[in-house]
């Protein structure tokens, strides 16, 4: 945020604010102050009635700026355009302030303008800034898909057959989702994080849609007299999902999830009273439908979901500081096995507490959240990357090549040991894109790849594996290079 904002800002939060890069998302920690307490001069008396309207004006500002601070729609949103209103409101009322000519009173006058102009600004740029537009796209692409493959047939009287491209699609969109930068911007993690829940939850429901296609349920009615009475519900439920995806996604102008959830909660009682004592095969088969009553219900709490900072702001959650922890030791790890290797001593190879590393990792609790999933899949692939350069470094020391070696697989072999010593340039690379080193250290691995192409195995079996295997390894390096240089933040 414009400097401009400070003062209602300071006034929020009791400390300067960092222009949206870090911010306490704990909330005040002490009680707002007077927006001018602190200056050192105040010219005219507090009961001046320019000055107490002024007072006002940035009172009516502070209360405003932890909405704007935190608001992560877009322009056309109900709540951008009353905010948008409100601070409007206030800049005019300032204008209209009397100064009577008086320095000092226009000086207060000019502060509190520029502390709401400074807000009016703050809320265009989160609603307009590209990635929050990279995210509303992410998002109506995924509704455009969920439309065409489940609320559509639904409406039209049919019923949704989930394929495997729709669940594949939504994947990638959550991946590419996690992948949108926010720079650290409140508004911007709240917008990822509201639109990532939802996805997460269509692919939940889709999913669980998936599971029941393979089902052999309903059972027969003639089983017994309770049968037809639960296959009737699970039509209902069948319904019920398509129209809680299309809440979820926004497509659904008419329901509300509480008029959805009073529906469901009546198809659980009903449920409950049916009579299926003394058949076991029945109340199993209420069950499945009970729990996935219960499945969709758990996913209707989405309509405020994100307003609590403590869920889009991950920096506080102990499974992200699980995955820290481990991200610092791999990276002394790394620096020990690196430092080793420059002083020539190869017997360094701590891969026993590495692979440990890996267990660890594989048990932190995501909770279902991208975010969490994802930030555990690149300390994966940094453990990886470590033990990999490890296994190559082992596997030429431990190289004997015989007489009789086809020139093709020295060739292979060759490209090998370049390749590693590129790794472990990759591995102790800590810059940015930008820099010449990173544009050095892709040229040079392309140039491996390139000569591992135009190696000829001349139907040599070996020769072939080991350049497919080679041509991996290089690709892998390249994807790590990538990876430590995209700027990703949870």
């Amino acid at each position: 945020m414009c400097a401009n904002v400070f003062g209602v800002l300071k006034s929020l939060f009791g400390k300067p604010f960092d222009g949206g890069k870090r911010m306490d998302h704990g909330g005040p920690q002490q009680q707002p102050q007077h927006p001018t307490q602190g200056q050192q001069h105040q010219p005219y008396p507090p009961q001046h009635p320019a000055m107490m309207r002024l007072y006002e004006i940035q009172r009516e500002a502070a209360a405003l700026g932890p909405q704007v601070c935190t608001f992560g729609g877009l322009q056309d949103d109900r709540e951008y355009k009353r905010l948008e209103r409100e601070l409007t409101r206030l800049l005019l009322e300032a204008d209209r302030v009397d100064t009577e000519g008086r320095a000092e009173l226009q000086g207060a006058r000019k502060r509190a303008a520029q502390e709401v102009e400074g807000l009016l600004r703050y809320l265009e740029e989160s609603a307009t800034h590209p990635s929050r537009l990279a995210i509303e796209e992410l998002s109506h692409e995924a509704r455009r898909l969920v439309d065409e493959g489940v609320v559509a047939p639904q409406r039209g009287g049919g019923a949704a057959e989930i394929s495997d491209e729709l669940v594949d699609a939504l994947q990638e969109l959550i991946l590419r989702l996690t992948q949108v930068k926010t720079g650290g911007r409140v508004p911007l993690r709240k917008a990822r994080y509201r639109a990532l829940t939802r996805l997460c939850a269509v692919q939940d429901v889709v999913e669980g849609r998936t599971r029941q296609q393979t089902l052999s349920l309903p059972l027969s009615g003639d089983t017994h007299e309770a049968v037809h009475r639960i296959n009737q519900v699970m039509v209902q439920v069948s319904v019920a999902r398509s129209q809680l995806v299309a809440l979820l996604m926004g497509l659904s102008g008419r329901d509300s999830c509480a008029h959805l959830s009073r529906i469901l909660t009546e198809l659980l009682v009903e449920l409950d009273a049916l009579d299926v004592s003394g058949n076991a095969a029945v109340r199993n088969y209420r069950k499945q439908v009970v729990e996935e009553i219960n499945g969709l219900l758990k996913h209707l709490d989405l309509e405020v979901e994100g307003d609590d900072t403590r869920r889009y702001d991950l920096a506080q959650n102990n499974s992200i500081r699980e995955i820290e922890a481990v991200q610092g030791h791999v990276s002394h790890l790394r620096g020990e096995v690196l430092r080793h290797c420059g002083m020539g001593h190869f017997g360094f190879s701590p891969k026993a507490e590495l692979q440990s590393l890996l267990t660890h990792l594989d048990q932190v609790d995501t909770a279902k959240n991208p975010c969490i999933r994802e930030a555990r899949r690149r300390a994966v692939l940094e453990v990886q990357a470590v033990i990999t350069f490890l296994d190559l470094r082992e596997a030429l020391a431990r190289r004997q090549p015989g007489p009789d070696e086809p020139p093709a697989h020295r060739a292979v072999w060759l490209v090998l040991g370049s390749l590693s010593e590129l790794q472990a340039r990759v591995l102790g690379f800590d810059g940015k894109r930008a820099d010449k080193s990173y544009m050095l250290l892709e040229e040079l691995l392309t140039k491996q790849l390139l000569a591992l192409d135009a190696v000829d195995p001349h139907g040599h079996e070996a020769t072939k594996v080991a350049r497919k295997q080679a041509v991996k390894f290089a690709q892998n390096i390249l994807g790590y290079l990538d990876m430590k240089t995209d700027e990703w933040e949870y």
